[in-house]
């Protein structure tokens, strides 16, 4: 069975809030922004180069905004992810990599793809993960 993901529903508290974070900082582009009533509106976003989206909104969901953690996004240069972040005014942690010992701080020293993570939350506390992966694996 072939099955791609392409959807996440992300629970926010303030709909433009979310909007406006995704969108005008991180650089999603808007798919759809549909309200028929005052009780429900969803907004879809999709990442850059993604062919998974978020979808946020009012009515959508009964899980209670930020406690989404871990979801990942993947780049291939994870300094300059950062940087753009930070000239964005996202509040992003600094590179960290997993090693014999556990979590520590910086670049993953061979810069093995995989190996390297930044953290950082949208407005409500969901937290998000970058990943640098430089090299895939030929059969996925």
């Amino acid at each position: 069975m072939d099955c791609k993901l392409e959807l996440v529903v992300v629970p926010v508290s303030d709909v433009d809030r979310a909007k406006d974070f995704y969108i005008g900082k991180l650089g999603f582009h808007e798919d759809v922004d549909f309200q028929p009533s005052d009780a429900f509106r969803v907004v879809q976003v999709t990442p850059t180069g993604s062919a998974c989206s978020i979808t946020f909104g009012t009515g959508l969901s009964q899980v209670a905004p930020g406690t989404y953690q871990g979801m990942h996004l993947v780049v291939t240069d994870i300094e300059a992810a950062r940087s753009e972040l930070v000239a964005a005014g996202v509040d992003v942690g600094e590179p960290y990599h997993f090693g014999a010992e556990g979590r520590a701080n910086g670049l993953h020293p061979e810069r093995a793809s995989y190996g390297t993570y930044l953290s950082f939350a949208d407005p409500d506390g969901n937290g998000w993960l970058i990943q640098e992966v430089s090299e895939r694996n030929p059969d996925r």
